[in-house]
Parts: C-alpha cells; sequence; structure tokens
C-alpha cells in the first residue's frame, strides 16, 4: 500500500488541507510531520469551514487514524483547544489521534522571545508569525526542550523549565524588554496540560512503521512550502523546519524507503505571505483581482497574501528537491475571469536567460520573470466533473505545466468544497 507525503510545492498556502481531507478518505493514517501552529489548513464541507492548525487534515473521516509526528512543534494550549474544536463539530477524537511523545512543546515563553526578537530587527523583519516556532526549533537542537513526554513527569518538566526561563530572561534583558518571566506558573500550566493530553502522548513512530509492515495506506502530511525549507528555501526568509520529502523522513520516524508517491501541491497562480523575493509578483490590478477571488487572507494571521502569476522555475526547482512524481493544480477557477493569463518560464538575471533557482537572496532578488502568455477561458470552471469537460485554454494552460515540469497532474481544484474537484 501506498505511503504518501503531500507537500507544498510553493510558499505554503496551496491548499494542502482540503487535498489532505480528499485522500484520507482512503487512507488509514495521516501524519502531520512538521511545523507548528503557525500554519493553517482550511477545509469546507457539508457548508461549514474549519481551520485546522495541527491536528492532521483527515481528523474528519472516522475511520482514518491521526498522528501528530515528532517533527512538529505544539503549543499545548492550542492543541487542547482545537481537540475541543473537533468535538463540538460531533467527532471524537479519541483512539483515533496520537501526538509524538519526543515532538518539542513550545511554551509561553517561546512566543515572547519570538516577538521581541522579531520587533529588534526593525527593517530587516522575516515575517514570523511570533508563535514561538522558531524559538522552540532553536531549543530543539541547543538540546534545552521540553517535549512531550515531559508534561507527564513533573521532576523533568520543572528541571527544564526553570533552567530554559532563568536563560530567556538574560536574553530578553539584552534585548531590551524588562518584563521578567516567571518559570512556576508555566510549570503549573503545562502540568495541567499534560494530565489532559496523556491520553494522546504516544509512540507514534512505532504505530507508522507497524502499519506500513502491515501495508496499510499512509498520507505524510506537511505544513507551509516547499519554497520555506530551512535547507532548500529562500533562507533566511524560510520556516524553522523541513517541509520537503525528506523532512516527511525525520518528522515522522518512517525510513525514506518506505515512501512510495511525493505529490506537490500548487496554486494555478502563486503567493507568498511575509517578507522576501518574490519574483512573479504583482503589484497591479492583475494582483488584486488574484488575491479578492481566491480570497488570499492567511488562515492562522489573516495577513493578506502577495500574489502573482505561476513560477514555473520555482516548481521546476521544487519537484526536483522533493522527487514529485504527482502535482495537484489548485484554484483553478481563480483564473476564470482573466482575458490573458501569464506563466513564468524563465529568469532573467544580469541580461542572461536562466531556468536555475538561485537560493542567493541576492541573485534571486535581481531575477526579472520572463513570460509565456496563454489565452484566458473567461468561463466558470467550478462544479465541473471531468478534465475533458474544462475549456479548452484550461486544458492548454494545465498541459503546458505538465510537460515543462516533466510531472502529471493527477489532480485539479476548481474551489473549496470537496466536491468541487477533478481526479484525472
Amino acid at each position: 500500500m501506498p505511503v504518501r507525503v503531500v507537500l507544498g510545492a510553493q510558499w505554503g498556502d496551496e491548499g494542502k488541507g482540503k487535498i489532505v481531507d480528499l485522500l484520507s478518505d482512503k487512507a488509514d493514517i495521516v501524519a502531520r510531520y512538521q511545523g507548528g501552529a503557525n500554519a493553517g489548513h482550511t477545509l469546507k464541507f457539508d457548508g461549514k469551514t474549519f481551520v485546522l492548525h495541527l491536528v492532521p487534515s483527515g481528523i474528519f473521516h472516522d475511520h482514518t487514524t491521526c498522528i501528530i509526528g515528532n517533527g512538529t512543534v505544539i503549543d499545548p494550549l492550542a492543541l487542547l483547544d482545537e481537540i475541543e474544536a473537533v468535538r463540538k463539530n460531533g467527532t471524537n477524537p479519541n483512539g483515533r489521534l496520537f501526538v509524538s511523545e519526543t515532538a518539542h512543546v513550545i511554551l509561553s515563553y517561546h512566543k515572547t522571545l519570538d516577538q521581541v526578537k522579531e520587533k529588534s530587527r526593525g527593517l530587516q523583519k522575516i515575517g514570523t508569525t511570533g508563535r514561538g516556532i522558531g524559538p522552540a526549533y532553536i531549543d530543539k537542537t541547543s538540546r534545552t526542550g521540553v517535549r512531550m513526554m515531559d508534561l507527564l513527569d513533573e521532576e523533568i518538566l520543572s528541571e527544564k523549565i526553570r533552567l530554559n526561563v532563568e536563560n530567556i530572561n538574560v536574553i530578553l534583558k539584552g534585548l531590551d524588554h524588562d518584563e521578567k518571566i516567571e518559570a512556576e506558573p508555566i510549570i503549573e500550566e503545562m502540568l495541567e496540560c499534560g494530565r489532559k493530553l496523556a491520553p494522546y502522548i504516544s509512540d507514534t513512530g512505532s504505530k507508522l512503521y507497524e502499519a506500513n509492515l502491515q501495508g496499510q495506506s499512509i498520507l505524510l502530511e506537511g505544513a507551509q512550502g516547499s519554497l520555506l525549507d530551512l535547507d532548500h528555501g529562500t533562507y533566511p526568509y524560510v520556516t524553522s523546519s523541513s517541509p520537503t520529502s525528506g523532512g516527511a523522513c525525520t518528522g515522522s520516524g518512517l525510513p525514506p524507503t518506505a515512501i512510495t508517491h511525493v505529490m506537490g501541491i500548487t496554486k494555478a497562480y502563486c503567493t507568498r505571505v511575509g517578507n522576501g523575493p518574490f519574483p512573479t509578483e504583482l503589484n497591479n490590478s492583475e494582483g488584486d483581482q488574484i488575491r479578492e477571488t481566491g480570497h488570499e487572507f492567511g488562515a492562522t494571521t489573516g495577513r493578506p497574501r502577495r500574489c502573482g502569476w505561476i513560477d514555473l522555475v520555482a516548481l521546476k526547482y521544487a519537484v526536483r528537491v522533493n522527487g514529485i512524481n504527482e502535482l495537484t493544480v489548485t484554484k483553478l477557477d481563480v483564473l476564470d475571469r482573466f482575458a490573458e493569463i501569464k506563466l513564468c518560464t524563465d529568469y532573467l538575471i544580469d541580461g542572461k536567460k536562466t531556468r536555475n533557482f538561485p537560493l542567493n537572496i541576492k541573485t534571486l532578488e535581481k531575477a526579472e520573470p520572463v513570460y509565456q502568455s496563454f489565452k484566458g477561458w473567461n468561463q466558470d470552471t467550478r462544479n465541473t466533473a471531468t478534465i475533458d469537460k474544462l475549456p479548452e485554454e484550461a486544458r492548454t494552460y494545465l498541459s503546458f505545466i505538465e510537460e515543462y515540469l516533466s510531472v502529471n497532474i493527477s489532480i485539479v481544484s476548481t474551489g473549496p468544497s470537496r466536491k468541487e474537484t477533478i481526479l484525472v
């Protein structure tokens, strides 16, 4: 049975939640493998809208087991709120939701540190959500982090938090933040969270390993996007983890040999949240039209997303880095009312044309997009049942993307609901 990685092939916000929800109908297990509550996956079905931040998108399929893997960083308070929201929808997560005992914990001091450091950067801000993701990963790599299993051990938890608070107060003072953090309230709060989350905390790596041996169907769900990868993205304007397919292994505990499919998700255009280079960005009426039609505002922060034409140079890079062998194109319907649609096929850098995606920020900032134009279809694509029922111009557009990337498109999304999906 397949082990399929589903990941963002752009700068995140590609519509992964809907696709994972769709694929979860035939999956035994859905596992989230990195990121934190800074990611938001929006699901729409039965006339309702749900935004999930930590719980995998398969939770609303009663037969699917959901796992939050060791590669994530978890805000226990946010997780408890999300579990309660799932319950209120009539979905019981007991016995179906498991949290890795070795996943690291985001604490209140991580959020404070995140916000203070971002403010101190001035014009060099990264665009972080301020939810403590980066500082939690820093503690992880510094080997001072609190893990989910520690919430169940008062002695270990207290020792770690007291030591960390002592060090963080020194850092905050150096950043001209005078408010001192107290350890004891944090310890008490986290012990209470541990008591509530104890039924969910588990050795999830073993669960995934056994499930794979038994031939169960597994989806590994990424957050953010490939171009925000800490190693392979537009550094330093990246996230603090590895959304790429390699991160699916380290963040779940499954070996690389287990993975059979890597599905990349891309919008029919391109967006980015936060700072950093964006070669195809449209600071004009076309960009505004994409933003308004596509409702391009962050699910977690509400921030307006930067919008532009699809960037095939960047996508080709994502295909290479991830080994993408399946492609999903979302939000095709957002382009329904454009007379002309463009795709970036090359960059012009210092007068030279290239199809290589540069990882040097200064070089990428100089990249001028070279476009190929296509005639728009100017008709509604929502609720289209099959690929052959799409307008000819839309099929031509999608075929060009396939040929450029040398990857077949297997799913086309023409709206936010489950039914507005074409399985190719």
